[in-house]
């Protein structure tokens, strides 16, 4: 055939198949109006939500007591300190030092502006004297911030004013509680542009090298980007009227889940129409046959992963609490994108959307002309059929050796000062006072005790190595200070002062000899505890970080294996069988020990990362296993639905044969945006963002690929027991 004749064919089928799409005996009301109409709805949401990504940090709130459990020992301690101290402020420290004595000179300036900070910067309630060390060397300035103002905005100003005025030939540091929040808040800043940008610019890029046409990347593009405005006007709204809490953690989760997911669907249904559009001549019956045969996997898919964020509900921590419905919120969102938007969009451009590879309906296609006879995916499975036992054997092995990296998983916390990864001037103020004044200064142990125990809990308190210094709050804290030293109860200051004494209790402020986040602190900590009675609370910011660490231990302790068991219930009602949904549960365990194997090596032996939080396992197993397993379903619902017709092992090779292209775009796809995470300088989201991505990579290109089909094959038919297909052609 000519290529004029070819070309002259090519046309004439166009003509043909526009024909019957225009002459369709669908209403055009319906044909046009209904998707037009969903388009519509979906922009006047996406009107909404577009202009909250700006205004997400108003409902944010990143303080970690806030989301600890009522019942643990520094949330009890941080609901009683309003008694003691007022109104709720964070401190920070101001950090003035030098490689020699500081003068009088120098000291009486430092002085006069101490005196100035409440009336020159923002949110400062209060600061105390410049303090000289012992080394004369440096000066400590106790600064309170109004924990409701915007606490970025006061260390900054706190440094530029600091910057301005100081002597010359003296270095300064902005540190403390005050100073590590502002440095998160600093870093979660990118989440809105620089996270959300690097993510559609790596979904971009995949779908245009997938596609090669320039219309089908957007429509699917666009469709996540619109799934996400309308999740976050859900979660802005419930987060404004207080039903959920949200931090910048979260945020960048839902942001990286939602495109991923949406894409992931998009990607789907996408390659389902291309199909349809094949075997239908009208792109209305097409759109029909398309949603009918790709809402099964996508259903059973989002509502895999939905159960497994829904069992966060079950944590101690009020932060994974929240981050299960805001997520599964993302994905709810995700799927009906999926279901409405991306239809709509396709149908109103027909074959056009897959220019210039436009899919021809052909009457005379039959069922195996579906399954590719070229490339990767037209050997692979036939490579799979020859030696199905050696295959699943070697991967398995392979598997189970990287899983031997968890040895060396250091997952039992790090401390504040290191969840910020690339500069920190907080950090290095920290290390900083550490040479010149007890580690702990400006961050003590909150210890609150009943009056009538006051001597024997100070006493207790004094002899501990680890504590450099105690205090009690004084009634009027004007008049003087009171400390507690071996000679018992000791005013300072120009008149007797009082301790401040609350519901029959007094308040210590214990100053711990090492820094506030060490492991030296919570050791100090957790014996202070054990040294008094239930009727003593310990709390502070050290506390917290125990309190949190354990309520992170406890809840992976529970929580993996509701997953496992609540995701194994869903497949086997999906694949109506046992064996099946056991099967890929565990290939998707091994998948998931493997990664986090691996992980554990690169961050110890390349990263040289100092740990890990108890919640990164937790967090990526919930991704892992709930987004794996995805793709293991859009591979079995496929392998079962072509079983049906040609037997297990035929069902096998045609399913992966099938999907094998698309799964493969949806991982790169999913990998990609998960990898975006890392671009936010935070050591948490980091670390989850290396886990899950290539996590995701082993899970497409290995487990779905080789694993699950291998064995599938092994086993036979048997794998669909105790369903009719067990009985049915090997």
């Amino acid at each position: 055939m000519t290529k004029a004749n070819k070309r002259d064919q090519d046309a004439a089928r166009h003509r043909s198949e526009t024909a019957t799409e225009v002459g369709a005996s669908v209403p055009t009301w319906l044909r046009i109006g209904l998707p037009a109409l969903l388009i519509a709805i979906w922009f006047a949401l996406a009107a909404y939500g577009g202009p909250l990504f700006g205004r997400i940090e108003e409902v944010s709130d990143n303080d970690p007591t806030a989301y600890l459990p009522s019942s643990a020992e520094a949330t009890q301690v941080q609901k009683q300190l309003s008694d003691f101290l007022g109104d709720d402020a964070i401190p920070a420290i101001l950090l003035v030092s030098s490689d020699r004595e500081i003068t009088e000179d120098e000291l009486g300036q430092v002085q006069g502006l101490t005196q100035m900070l409440s009336s020159e910067i923002s949110g400062v309630v209060g600061s105390s004297p410049a303090i000289p060390s012992e080394d004369a060397q440096a000066l400590q300035v106790f600064v309170s911030l109004d924990a409701t103002s915007d606490i970025k905005e006061s260390v900054v100003e706190l440094e530029g004013f600091a910057a301005e005025h100081l002597p010359p030939g003296l270095a300064y540091y902005i540190t403390g509680p005050a100073g590590f929040t502002a440095d998160l808040s600093t870093a979660f800043a990118g989440i809105d542009g620089l996270l959300l940008g690097v993510a559609l610019a790596a979904v971009l890029v995949i779908l245009l090298v997938v596609y090669r046409s320039p219309i089908l990347p957007f429509a699917v593009l666009f469709t996540s980007l619109f799934a996400l405005c309308g999740a976050l006007a859900a979660v802005f709204t419930l987060a404004q009227n207080g039903v959920i809490m949200l931090n910048g953690q979260t945020q960048g989760i839902l942001f990286i889940l939602v495109i991923g997911a949406a894409t992931d669907y998009g990607l789907l249904y996408v390659s389902r129409y291309r199909e349809e559009l094949r075997r239908h001549p009208g792109k209305w019956d097409a759109t029909k046959a398309a949603i009918k045969g790709s809402f099964e996997p996508i259903l059973a898919s989002g509502g895999t992963v939905i159960a497994g964020l829904l069992c966060l509900l079950l944590s101690q921590l009020q932060s994974n609490r929240d981050l299960g419905p805001i997520a599964a919120i993302g994905i709810v969102f995700a799927m009906l994108a999926a279901f409405t938007l991306l239809p709509a969009l396709l149908l109103l451009c027909g074959r056009a959307a897959y220019w210039p590879r436009r899919p021809h309906f052909n009457s005379e296609l039959g069922a195996d002309e579906e399954v590719p006879s070229k490339g990767m995916w037209a050997k692979l499975p036939s490579l799979i059929s020859r030696r199905p036992r050696t295959m699943w054997l070697s991967t398995t092995v392979i598997l189970a050796l990287a899983c031997l990296g968890l040895i060396g998983l250091k997952a039992d916390g790090v401390a504040q000062s290191e969840l910020v990864l690339g500069t920190s001037q907080a950090r290095d103020g920290q290390v900083e006072l550490a040479k010149h004044f007890p580690g702990g200064s400006g961050s003590p142990a909150y210890v609150i005790a009943p009056e009538s125990k006051l001597d024997e809990v100070g006493q207790e308190l004094l002899t501990h190595e680890g504590v450099a210094s105690v205090a009690l709050t004084a009634r009027d804290a004007a008049a003087g200070s009171v400390g507690y030293t071996a000679d018992g109860l000791t005013s300072f200051g120009q008149e007797e002062a009082e301790p401040t004494v609350a519901q029959g209790n007094v308040l210590f402020q214990v100053t711990l000899a090492d820094a506030f986040d060490s492991e030296a602190a919570q050791s100090t900590v957790m014996e202070l505890r054990n040294s008094f009675g239930s009727d003593v609370l310990v709390g502070g910011t050290t506390a917290t970080n125990i309190d949190s660490n354990d309520a992170s231990l406890k809840d992976r302790a529970l929580i993996i294996p509701i997953i496992l068991s609540v995701i194994i219930v869903i497949l086997g009602l999906l694949l109506r069988s046992i064996v099946a949904p056991l099967l890929l549960i565990a290939t998707t365990v091994l998948s998931f020990g493997s990664a986090l194997g691996v992980s554990a090596l690169v961050f110890n032996e390349i990263l040289g990362f100092p740990g890990a939080d108890p919640a990164v396992p937790l967090f990526a197993f919930v991704f892992l296993v709930a987004l794996g397993i995805d793709y293991n379903i859009f591979l079995m619902t496929r392998v079962r639905e072509e079983s049906l017709h040609h037997g297990t092992h035929q069902g096998i090779s045609r399913g992966l044969a099938i999907t094998g292209g698309v799964i493969t775009s949806a991982g790169l796809v999913l990998a990609a945006t998960f990898a975006a995470l890392a671009v936010i300088p935070i050591l948490f989201l980091v670390q989850l963002a290396f886990i899950v991505a290539f996590g995701v990579l082993l899970d497409t290109f290995v487990v779905r690929t080789i694993l699950v089909p291998a064995l599938g094959y092994d086993i036979g038919r048997k794998i669909w027991w105790p369903s009719a297909l067990a009985q049915g052609k090997e």
